[in-house]
């Protein structure tokens, strides 16, 4: 009997994985997707699921590569162009676009705006520009946003009028996008296995700010995350961070070493750094 039952068993397996070698395998940003591919498009990718007839798609800015069923691997640049950002510090790593279409399958995350205004009448303006552009980096970064999408540039240079003259200064508005967000069933079985985290710093970006600030509170020693919640795909968590004028907290970033938490108000930023 025991041997009958093992041979089921090894058949199960067996039969599984010859399954699966008839698939093709599409990796996403979200995870991995084994369907039939059907069409493979200048912007997208058309597949249908095991046993179904029904055509589906989906985007190949979210598509790092496809291993087709012959063996083959295919990869694609759309996906990898884009950087992983662990916080506010990676702000550098953030891309800027103009184009909609860059946009197709990416996760909308926030309306980020910053302007710059130049000390003197002496000041240069792509300085001045340079400037805003770093400030709303850092505030996608914050979010955990790999690209900005442009709506808005207002560059104005040195100008005189009735014997004055005007600093340069730039105005600019945008929409921060990412390609990937933290995975919440992977976060869930952090937090069943470990739900106090030790706090290392908060770091906070205002309207007028020009650098990424950074403090540690001494009487905030460890965080406790009380609840996990999906918002549309997005992780909230609840926690008793002192001090604070919320209770919920979006996760941005996660890996082996950090936990990163957001807060925002009207004119502040806040990633709320958590050792794992």
């Amino acid at each position: 009997m025991k041997k009958l039952s093992l041979l089921f068993m090894s058949f199960v397996v067996y039969q599984f994985a010859f399954s699966q070698s008839q698939l093709d395998s599409i990796f996403t940003s979200d995870g991995n997707i084994a369907a039939n591919i059907k069409e493979i498009t200048a912007d997208a990718i058309k597949f249908s699921y095991p046993g179904e007839d029904l055509v589906n798609s989906i985007y190949k800015n979210t598509v790092f590569k496809i291993k087709h069923k012959s063996g083959r691997v295919e990869e694609f640049n759309e996906s990898s162009s884009f950087k992983v950002i662990k916080g506010g510090e990676d702000w550098e790593k953030v891309s800027i676009t103009r184009i909609e279409n860059e946009l197709k399958g990416l996760f909308k995350l926030a309306e980020v705006t910053s302007k710059a205004t130049g000390t003197t009448v002496f000041s240069n303006v792509n300085t001045v520009k340079d400037r805003a552009i770093k400030k709303l980096k850092i505030e996608a970064a914050m979010l955990g946003g790999n690209i900005i999408y442009i709506i808005e540039q207002q560059t104005q240079g040195v100008s005189t009028h009735y014997g004055g003259s005007d600093p340069a200064r730039t105005n600019l508005s945008g929409v921060a996008y990412s390609n990937k967000r933290p995975n919440i069933d992977e976060f869930k079985r952090i937090i069943n296995i470990k739900s106090k985290f030790e706090y290392l710093e908060r770091q906070n970006f205002g309207n007028n700010s020009t650098e990424l600030e950074k403090n540690s509170d001494v009487n905030q020693k460890m965080v406790e995350i009380s609840d996990v919640l999906n918002d549309n795909g997005f992780i909230m968590v609840k926690t008793n961070l002192t001090g604070e004028n919320t209770e919920e907290y979006r996760v941005t970033y996660f890996d082996e070493q950090k936990i990163i938490l957001l807060y925002r108000d009207k004119r502040n930023i806040y990633n709320f750094i958590l050792k794992r």
